[in-house]
């Protein structure tokens, strides 16, 4: 996201736009790779109270989230393109904030992926993981990416 010091993020994530709510659709590659027509969009406040129950030691992806919401709405997919855009103002809301943090960080992309886009992108990520006792690894040489090591032996299930 540009700009993001000139954005109130506690505004957006209050923001529901309609959601909760749930949409069929007709796609048929959409259908194919999510698996159904049930589509789910969840508004940024859930993400931000199902943030709020990772302990410190466990971790969740986004995916898990998607998962997680899907399940309790009944639906066969949450929409992926907002999931992203509503954790990243989740992570911002979070850190304009001067109480009541959210611990963003404990929220990673597929595979472990460290998030570029939360505030001070994954370099602070990082260090906000390791104090928590998370190793994080580096892949690559010129596309350098950021991995928690083992994630899966830390997610949390978001479903108890």
């Amino acid at each position: 996201m540009a700009g993001e010091d000139k954005k109130d993020f506690n505004f957006m994530l209050h923001d529901s736009k309609d959601m909760p709510k749930l949409k069929i659709i007709t796609d048929r590659p959409s259908i194919e790779r999510y698996g159904g027509n049930k589509m789910y969009f969840a508004p940024p406040i859930y993400y931000d109270a199902a943030m709020k129950k990772i302990p410190e030691g466990k971790l969740t992806t986004v995916g898990k989230l998607r998962e997680h919401f899907a399940r309790k709405a009944q639906a066969d997919f949450t929409d992926p393109i907002t999931a992203g855009i509503f954790v990243s103002i989740v992570a911002w809301a979070s850190y304009q904030r001067s109480g009541d943090k959210t611990p963003y960080w404990r929220t990673l992309k597929a595979n472990g992926e460290l998030n570029d886009k939360y505030p001070g992108g994954a370099a602070a990520q990082k260090e906000q993981l390791e104090a928590e006792g998370h190793i994080v690894i580096q892949r690559g040489r010129k596309n350098i990416k950021y991995y928690v090591k083992d994630y899966e032996k830390a997610l949390l299930d978001l479903d108890t």
